[in-house]
């Protein structure tokens, strides 16, 4: 089959499968696995630079575009039309991470073959291996995804710890303060920590920095979505002029964990069992 994706969990589900010489068609945030996928042709942009703005000014800009009813992503329909698809996946989780699923299907209106558009939601750690089966299913290798779901549930099995230490603040944003939910909170809680916060399965709110000195974690965890490290550790200084921040228990013990959101947290795909084994290691310090 001829696959696009239009989310980069999709795009490592793909890569998991073993299908990456069938995806004629990527996001522009498409990147893993590394030197695998700069050659496939890229079906969407971003209306907006986030390497030229600030935390906060990316988060206004979104706001600004939710508010207009602008698109935060534009879809190439003529490169889309040009992959000629038999598969599209897309999502319709989170409007900031990707085409929304509304303007897929009026893209897919304008397309001649009518391929099949597989939406991925998922909210919780068996929901992402749920969308892992229910991909490769729809792309004719369930052996193969069978295969990769029980390996992914044998590490999660072996990840497991005693649950309750320490106490966990993991933030997916740094201004507004926004905490992590959906499966981070679980990736938190298999790696032996009480995730603060957030609930497993939630979508999450902005809130207050008070809130996170009143939890008064042990570890906070710092993966903003879509931040690579490097630019993380840029905005850390901001966020560490906060007041209450010295008298965190995780910044009084050097416990402050700077990760890569996008490739290990953020995004709903398989790379989520790797999240948990690298927390299995940080709380392990």
């Amino acid at each position: 089959m001829r696959i696009v994706s239009l989310l980069p969990a999709a795009t490592d589900i793909v890569a998991t499968l073993g299908l990456l010489p069938d995806l004629v068609g990527r996001t522009h945030e498409c990147d893993w696995p590394p030197g695998e996928v700069e050659h496939i042709p890229v079906v969407t942009r971003a209306e907006f630079d986030p390497d030229a703005l600030s935390s906060r000014e990316i988060s206004e800009a979104v706001g600004g575009a939710r508010h207009s009813g602008s698109a935060l992503y534009t879809l190439d329909g003529d490169t889309l039309a040009a992959a000629n698809p038999d598969v599209i996946l897309t999502q319709d989780l989170c409007g900031v991470c990707a085409v929304s699923y509304e303007r897929v299907s009026e893209a897919v209106r304008t397309l001649d073959t009518g391929p099949l558009v597989v939406s991925l939601e998922p909210a919780t750690i068996d929901g992402v291996l749920d969308c892992l089966r229910r991909v490769g299913d729809v792309l004719g290798v369930p052996d193969r995804t069978e295969a990769e779901v029980a390996g992914l549930r044998n590490r999660l099995d072996a990840v497991r710890k005693a649950p309750g230490t320490p106490r966990v603040a993991a933030l997916e944003w740094l201004d507004p303060i926004w905490p992590a939910g959906h499966w981070v909170p679980e990736q938190i809680a298999l790696a032996g920590g009480e995730p603060l916060l957030g609930k497993a399965g939630e979508h999450t709110r902005p809130i207050a920095w008070d809130a996170v000195v009143d939890a008064q974690p042990d570890v906070l965890l710092l993966l903003p979505c879509g931040f690579t490290p490097e630019r993380t550790r840029a905005e850390l200084p901001q966020l560490a002029k906060r007041p209450g921040w010295a008298e965190l228990p995780a910044v009084r013990h050097g416990r402050v964990h700077v990760l890569d959101g996008p490739a290990y947290f953020n995004r709903p795909g398989p790379r989520v069992v790797d999240g948990a084994e690298i927390l299995a290691d940080v709380f392990s310090r």
